[in-house]
């Protein structure tokens, strides 16, 4: 505003110049005009005089200015160039970095997509397992088959083992009498369970359990039946249930027919309680070893009395020999003393002799 202001100012004191010439030529008769005029015109120059400098002045400090503005904008502009650069540097490698997570996300999820396929084919085949009868009771025999390698020496058990009713038994633990041998066999009532997971009121609830009830109880008759022999095997047997499930709802729900397999002695076990049993048996298989090996040690301590009363024997005559030697040796340490004294009475005579010639003499 101010630069504008001193434009104005300049163009106006021009054309005061130009009337003041102009009236000083209408004054050319006029002295005292004339010279206040004259007075006018210096001072109107010394004014324009002032106003070129200030002009100038605002022009070197417009130029000042337009530098520092241009120097100021370039400067920004580099600083903003440079935080954009900066920016997008740092944003490229954030999206670098988030899309190397993205991918090993997806390739986990990819993978766990295939381990969810594979289960679900391992699910629909042991679905298809189960379905059959005979693979499931293959199922269960192959579970027990595990268990029982793993629990106890191979001498200890049989598989598929022919009693002498012409019976085959999943499976036969050799515990020596009594009890005698141990027949498992494996049961799996897996259709009523599955009714009773799938019961959707009471009444499909208690029919279920009864299923199941009779289920259990036609298994446990069969077992006693074929599998418990007296003199050939032990008065009880085991009925083997691979799901843990079953065996839980069995003596959860159904105490009383648990009650009624123990009275016909067949004893419902699952995978874990058949481990513990195992340990059982691994325990009285010991104890019988040791009362095998009872007579074998009896008769090794009677040899080792006979050896001790025999050592007994030998330290005391070594104890004899000792004594006479003992005795042996004071006697020559008795010899001994006397050749001494004896000795010593020799070299006093010699001494006594050497220091009396007479006594040589005599």
């Amino acid at each position: 505003m101010e630069w504008v202001g001193l434009i104005l100012a300049l163009v106006v004191g021009l054309g005061g110049g130009i009337v003041i010439a102009s009236i000083l030529r209408r004054t050319d008769g006029d002295d005292d005009a004339r010279a206040q005029m004259l007075t006018l015109v210096d001072t109107m120059r010394n004014e324009q005089s002032q106003l070129a400098g200030r002009l100038g002045a605002l022009a070197e400090s417009q130029e000042r200015t337009q530098g520092e503005f241009a120097r100021t904008m370039t400067e920004q502009l580099g600083q903003v160039s440079k935080n954009m650069t900066d920016n997008l540097t740092e944003s490229r490698e954030k999206t670098a970095k988030s899309l190397g997570d993205l991918g090993e996300r997806l390739s986990l999820i990819d993978k766990a997509q295939q381990e969810i396929t594979t289960l679900s084919s391992q699910v629909v085949e042991l679905q298809h397992i189960l379905d059959n009868k005979q693979a499931r009771g293959a199922f269960g025999e192959a579970q027990l088959n595990d268990i029982v390698t793993d629990g106890l020496p191979e001498s200890a058990y049989a598989f598929q083992y022919t009693l002498s009713n012409g019976k085959r038994a999943d499976c036969l633990i050799r515990l020596p009498n009594p009890p005698g041998p141990v027949v498992v066999d494996s049961k799996f009532p897996l259709e009523a369970y599955q009714k009773l997971r799938t019961a959707e009121d009471d009444a499909e609830t208690r029919a279920a359990l009864t299923q199941m009830k009779t289920d259990t109880l036609k298994h446990a008759t069969d077992i006693a039946g074929k599998y418990i022999i007296s003199g050939e095997t032990a008065d009880a047997a085991l009925m083997f249930l691979p799901s843990e499930s079953i065996f839980s709802e069995l003596h959860l729900r159904l105490p009383d027919v648990v009650e009624k397999c123990r009275a016909l002695r067949v004893y419902p076990v699952s995978p874990n309680t058949m481990s513990l049993t195992l340990n059982t048996v691994r325990a009285i298989m010991r104890d019988v070893k040791m009362r095998q090996q009872a007579g074998l040690i009896q008769k090794e301590v009677e040899n080792l009395l006979v050896d001790v009363t025999r050592l007994d024997e030998r330290i005391g005559k070594l104890r004899s020999h000792f004594n006479l030697a003992g005795k042996d040796i004071e006697q020559i340490e008795t010899s001994s003393r006397k050749i001494n004294s004896r000795g010593e009475k020799i070299t006093s005579l010699e001494v006594e002799a050497d220091s009396n010639p007479d006594l040589l003499e005599d």
